[in-house]
């Protein structure tokens, strides 16, 4: 495709705005995957939702698992909303009260959005559930912006097909004792996480503190299977990788603060009374983010074990650092083998994945690109014009040939 033309120029024009502690984090960054990737070990990527779809990472993250650079996924169910709708599609904003829906369910602004999808498309979620036509006709023509967002959301029918489909998926996941990731990937798209950890056999488990997102997708998920399970499914996957990179994403509790994790979490006990465990020690935990404040954290850390020694006393460490406080940093600082590598991740990420893919001879299909730029505005037409949203029938036909 268009995207992948002149990318060792992109990626040199990309690696040259950043400042240069950054750069000196990414370079060793970069250097320890590819070292950890030739011996034949395994990398899990923690991943939010937000800029992690519009900005094509997690389209990226699913061509890395694709390509045997990514072995392991833990993310939110709003991106498993998001893949269910096909990532990113395209609406018309219009106004909902004009449309003639009430009031009392529009969100702020009064704003109601209309899905523009293929004809072909429409049919086939008119054969699913009552969709009303006539409400799409009249909104289409109606003036509005027309603009690119995360798909499966607020817009008319898709975002109320992805909710009700979400129950099916989670009938059928109960029924198999599955989590509802798994079943997702079944109709998920091949460009989407999910799908590609189906047909790879890659574990995608959404974390327990982005459960309750994209709204009834986040509850479908949490009730697809308990908390302790999903929490234990997380720790397997911790336990079976070498490095860990953590993608613009506040929450990361089983990870730095876990319930089976032993050596910055609350583990102990777990093991105690014979329950498998994971261990972060001599794991190597990289973090992407905007905030200045976990590469001071982390400063802190190593100047003066401030971190550790506000623990060793009891003190709280907001007012010992002097810098807001989030949970994460507190394991993230303390690891000896941690790497802030502060920066925008529509920037960060094409950088690892076109370095390590080319130092591992692997050739990719698929690059980000940053949004604002002329290659991220195509890269998101791309997006929206290929990732196709959930396919029922896939998962129907699935379902049937596991009972054969």
């Amino acid at each position: 495709m268009s995207l992948m033309k002149n990318n060792e120029n992109k990626i040199d024009i990309y690696y040259n705005q950043l400042p240069e502690d950054t750069r000196i984090f990414l370079d060793k960054a970069i250097t320890t995957i590819i070292e950890k990737k030739r011996k034949g070990g395994k990398v899990m990527v923690i991943t939010g939702s937000g800029p992690n779809i519009h900005e094509g990472v997690t389209t990226l993250i699913a061509e890395l698992m694709e390509k045997g650079i990514i072995d392991a996924v833990s993310t939110s169910s709003a991106v498993v909303a998001h893949e269910l709708g096909g990532t990113l599609d395209k609406v018309r904003r219009i106004d909902g009260i004009k449309l003639g829906v009430s009031r009392s369910i529009l969100p702020r602004g009064n704003i109601f959005e209309i899905t523009q999808m293929p004809d072909e498309l429409l049919d086939t979620i008119s054969k699913e559930m009552p969709i009303d036509l006539d409400l799409i006709k009249r909104g289409n023509a109606m003036e509005g912006d027309i603009i690119i967002k995360a798909a499966g959301n607020m817009a008319y029918p898709m975002g109320l097909r992805t909710e009700r489909i979400s129950r099916e998926i989670l009938y059928m996941a109960r029924t198999y004792g599955l989590p509802f990731e798994v079943v997702a990937g079944w109709g998920a798209d091949p460009h989407t996480m999910l799908g590609v950890g189906f047909r790879k056999n890659l574990p995608v488990i959404v974390s327990v503190p982005q459960l309750i997102g994209g709204g009834s997708v986040g509850l479908s998920v949490g009730d697809s299977i308990s908390i302790s399970e999903r929490c234990m499914r997380i720790s397997q996957m911790i336990e079976s990788c070498d490095i860990l990179i953590e993608s613009a994403i506040a929450l990361t509790q089983e990870i730095h603060d876990g319930p089976f994790e032993t050596y910055t979490g609350h583990g102990i006990w777990s093991s105690w009374d014979g329950y498998p465990t994971t261990r972060l020690e001599n794991k190597v935990l990289i973090r992407i983010d905007l905030d200045p404040n976990l590469q001071k954290a982390w400063e802190f850390e190593r100047n003066n074990s401030m971190i550790q020694s506000a623990i060793n006393k009891g003190l709280p460490k907001t007012k010992l650092t002097g810098i807001p406080f989030r949970m994460e940093m507190s394991g993230f600082a303390r690891l000896e083998s941690s790497l802030p590598i502060i920066g925008d991740i529509g920037i960060i990420w094409p950088i690892i994945a076109w370095r390590v893919a080319n130092a591992l001879d692997i050739e990719l299909d698929f690059l980000s690109h940053p949004q604002e730029t002329y290659e991220g505005k195509e890269m998101r037409e791309w997006i929206v014009n290929t990732i196709r949203p959930f396919d029922r029938n896939e998962m129907l036909k699935h379902s049937l040939e596991r009972g054969k």
